[in-house]
């Protein structure tokens, strides 16, 4: 099973400042950015090193994460004392071969992964991924397909099977276009009062959607790789930003690969919500879905009551965290 999310709280000795909490909008490394009830925002540090109990990642703080701290002088600097216990995380690998993990983000509503058919193109191996990792803390998954302007006739075939595909997997799909502001509606009113991570590559266009639905943040964006026909990096670190309609977006630098951690072999069928509904049925407690006899998930993909795209995507996976093999990408 995966490691317990909801981490014991962590405190350091009192002092005599007064001590005040807030919720961390953003983490540069050396500094934390801490935004009280009022709106305030102070820079703030840790106290001493250490790791939450449990989680090996590289960064102890992320961003979502509620502290308690005390100010240090009137320059609205502060000192992390409390660290309270998670609700939940999205955590990865930065590569399949990385022992090392990093916390995207913690305490969060609902994952929002948007992906491109084309400048760039996103992988159905990547979508998965982060859909796995988002249910294996029942975090909502919701995938939005941005750059609908720019397909041609087959892509938006393409994009109709994809979004049968997801919804069929009982997943919310929004197809839109940052530069129309087409479906931008059905965005915002998902995003409302909610606090919602925004994950996927360099170059879908994140800042931008994120920029049409809000406006007064004025996101930087940069036009795509023209030579790689990918992404160009713009956002540096992870940042949380309040929305004037309600609630809360988090804005994350593009991700190359997503590797999944800490994942027993049982539990990856688990995280796919289509293949959930029929494994129960399995001759064997222990079915692996893959060649046994009498395996329920295999009748339902021969019915095509399964997608295949899917099915494949659970298998690479299956592979991937156990045998280290080399990720074979399934491409829109």
């Amino acid at each position: 099973m995966l490691k317990n999310p909801f981490v014991n709280t962590i405190v350091f000795p009192e002092t005599e400042h007064g001590i005040m909490q807030g919720i961390v909008i953003k983490s540069t490394g050396s500094w934390l950015y801490v935004r009280t009830d009022d709106g305030e925002v102070y820079n703030c540090k840790l106290k001493g090193n250490f790791r939450i109990r449990g989680i090996k990642s590289t960064n102890p703080v992320a961003v979502g994460d509620v502290v308690d701290f005390e100010l240090m002088d009137e320059e609205k600097t502060g000192l992390i004392r409390t660290i309270h216990p998670r609700e939940n995380y999205i955590i990865r690998k930065a590569t399949k071969l990385s022992k090392v993990s990093h916390i995207i983000a913690a305490n969060v509503d609902q994952v929002c992964v948007l992906a491109t058919l084309a400048q760039p193109r996103t992988s159905t191996g990547f979508i998965d991924r982060i859909l796995v990792t988002a249910e294996a803390y029942h975090i909502p998954g919701v995938i939005i397909f941005n750059k609908i302007d720019l397909y041609n006739d087959q892509q938006m075939k393409k994009l109709e099977q994809l979004e049968s595909v997801y919804r069929d997997a009982e997943y919310k799909v929004i197809s839109v276009s940052a530069v129309r502001g087409d479906h931008l509606d059905e965005v915002k009113a998902t995003l409302k009062n909610k606090k919602s991570l925004i994950t996927g590559h360099s170059g879908v266009g994140k800042s931008a959607m994120i920029n049409a639905i809000e406006p007064a943040l004025d996101l930087k964006t940069k036009a795509i790789s023209a030579y790689h026909q990918k992404g160009i990096h713009t956002t540096t670190f992870a940042e949380m930003f309040p929305l004037s309609f309600g609630g809360f977006i988090i804005d994350t630098p593009g991700i190359k690969e997503f590797g999944l951690t800490d994942f027993s072999r049982k539990e990856i069928a688990e995280r796919f919500p289509e293949m959930r509904k029929y494994m129960h049925d399995c001759r064997f407690n222990n079915c692996t879905h893959v060649h046994e006899p009498g395996c329920a998930v295999l009748e339902a993909l021969e019915k095509g009551e399964i997608s295949l795209s899917r099915y494949e995507n659970y298998l690479t996976i299956l592979t991937d965290n156990y045998w280290e093999k080399t990720e074979k990408d399934f491409r829109l």
